[in-house]
């Protein structure tokens, strides 16, 4: 299983950036999780659009969802230029049904999951739980048989999160706020919480993202390596994890 950041900033893109989006591949097949804003022109540094097999979607926020419809419109001209009928399924779940129908156009179908049961998305099997954000939002465990990769995606902090991460190979936390800010009302974690998370849970490896536009986000390493004895890099277009 191949990890590889495609945008990792909170709220909106700094300059050349994109928001939240990651590319999962294994065995030939590519899950993109979340679709924020600039992440189709970064993803294409890596992958044809024309070559995703999944989109995978954690809740409606712009930051995540932005470029959805750039991907639809990408699909539409692609598929007409080549006379494919190929259909993208994007996933997402149905607590907000307005978001829920944008998935759905000419050449992408919005599929819902229910977060109460695994999805079997190509090789990768998919569990979730519900985060403490704004609106409804799912975290997402990932495993391919062999590894496992846990997405906080938008909360602040719960102690759920320790199960759910339990002993995963790679951990990709919210961390929007510095230590000793309050995240909290905004749905969002601090260094320090991510690293908690990663310390009880007692996972391989950390990765910082969503991150704040303010303030020397390097920081954030050195907050969380107070809590977190293991390896823990702060997110960036391109960044692989495999």
């Amino acid at each position: 299983m191949k990890l590889t950041v495609i945008g990792y900033w909170g709220g909106y893109p700094a300059a050349g950036g994109a928001t939240s989006s990651y590319l999962l591949e294994k065995d030939n097949f590519s899950l993109l999780i979340d679709v924020g804003s600039g992440s189709l022109s970064a993803l294409q540094r890596y992958k044809a659009v024309s070559e995703l097999e999944a989109v995978i979607v954690s809740h409606y926020h712009h930051d995540h969802i932005a470029d959805v419809g750039v991907l639809q419109y990408a699909r539409l001209v692609q598929n007409n230029v080549t006379g494919a009928e190929k259909i993208l399924p994007i996933y997402g779940h149905m607590e907000d049904e307005h978001g829920f129908t944008t998935l759905t156009h000419d050449y992408t179908r919005g599929i819902a999951y229910d977060p109460e049961q695994s999805l079997e998305v190509g090789p990768f099997t998919i569990t979730f739980l519900k985060t403490k954000h704004p609106v409804p939002c799912y975290a997402m465990r990932v495993t391919d048989g062999e590894n496992v990769l846990v997405y906080t995606a938008d909360s602040s902090y719960t102690a759920d999160f320790i199960p759910f991460a339990k002993d995963a190979d790679l951990l990709i936390t919210d961390c929007n706020y510095y230590a000793g800010l309050d995240g909290s009302k905004a749905g969002h974690m601090t260094s320090e919480e991510g690293a908690r998370i990663a310390n009880d849970a007692n996972v391989k490896a950390l990765l910082l993202s969503h991150l704040p536009q303010f303030g020397d986000v390097n920081q954030l390493v050195e907050e969380a390596k107070q809590i977190y004895n293991g390896k823990i890099n702060l997110a960036e277009i391109g960044f692989t994890w495999n």
